[in-house]
């Protein structure tokens, strides 16, 4: 009888959160899982054995006892292969994946239906995630949509893992699509900047595009011609300080590996932000118009 849940990932900063919460309603069943068994055991030992840990590499083939056991894999790692996915979605298995990346989410959507026979929730977390909902709720409001735009503003000061700040810092200096009145569009990430309102609380922010996968997805789930999703951070000086290197094309520099490991580092341990985030949705079309925002402190 299948039981098992796999969080891929598990014993990343996200990970293990999710491992924590789900233990909680499935004791002995949830399973940190990874290419680095070493990894899995020291965070199954913090939890006293409450969550397990399991060798995985999402690269190989998957054995009969793996499939047979697991009903839900959790997907915390980004991937550019679907082929992973694919198998567990034949197999019978749940799939949930937290990932941001537009490409692979589009690949994943596009998998051949008569041959899947689970479920596969995309498009999970802070943004995707919370930022579709909102965008739903905002265009529910209006009798058609023409435009969402997204603004997300991220505090330097939380405790974001070290993957995702990797992720935030290799797609600073990136092209990528969005959809602009029902065409793709090739654009830089960090160009495009806008002055966003954030309330009261955190007042205006200027906000660069950035390529999260709601500017993939959100056209054809709301059918709406245009998305576009900024991002900003907390920290004035940090998001002013990126798109100035950006607009003299010198952001490339952060691609190399020593001064990457460096930035991450005083991210890290930086005292300058907070734990704050913000996510507004302006959206525009024919009826009445509805701006969702939520911040926390």
């Amino acid at each position: 009888m299948r039981s098992q849940v796999m969080v891929i990932g598990g014993y990343g900063h996200v990970g293990q959160q999710i491992c924590l919460q789900l233990s909680e309603a499935y004791p002995g069943k949830v399973f940190a899982a990874g290419r680095s068994y070493e990894k899995a055991e020291q965070f199954s030992r913090q939890t006293k054995g409450r969550i397990r840990p399991y060798q995985i590499d999402v690269r190989k083939p998957l054995n009969k006892g793996w499939i047979d056991e697991t009903k839900l894999v959790i997907m915390c790692l980004d991937q550019d292969d679907t082929s992973f996915a694919e198998t567990c979605l034949r197999s019978g298995i749940d799939y949930l994946d937290i990932s941001a990346n537009g490409a692979y989410i589009e690949q994943l959507a596009k998998l051949d239906q008569q041959h899947i026979n689970a479920t596969a929730l995309l498009s999970v977390g802070l943004t995707p995630g919370l930022t579709n909902l909102l965008a739903a709720k905002a265009a529910s409001a209006l009798t058609s949509v023409e435009q969402i735009d997204i603004s997300i503003m991220l505090g330097i000061g939380d405790q974001h893992g070290k993957a995702a700040i990797e992720w935030t810092i290799d797609h600073v200096h990136t092209d990528y699509e969005l959809t602009e009145h029902h065409q793709r569009k090739r654009v830089k990430s960090f160009t495009g900047g806008k002055r966003v309102d954030f309330g009261a609380m955190l007042g205006k922010r200027s906000a660069y595009r950035f390529p999260f996968s709601d500017q993939q997805t959100l056209p054809s789930t709301l059918h709406v011609p245009s998305v576009t999703t900024r991002l900003c951070f907390d920290s004035r000086m940090a998001t002013g300080a990126l798109a100035f290197t950006r607009s003299l094309g010198m952001t490339t520099v952060l691609t190399l590996p020593k001064i990457k490991e460096r930035v991450i580092s005083l991210i890290q341990s930086s005292q300058m932000g907070t734990d704050q985030y913000a996510i507004k949705i302006d959206a525009w079309g024919k009826g009445s118009s509805l701006h969702a925002w939520n911040p926390r402190t």
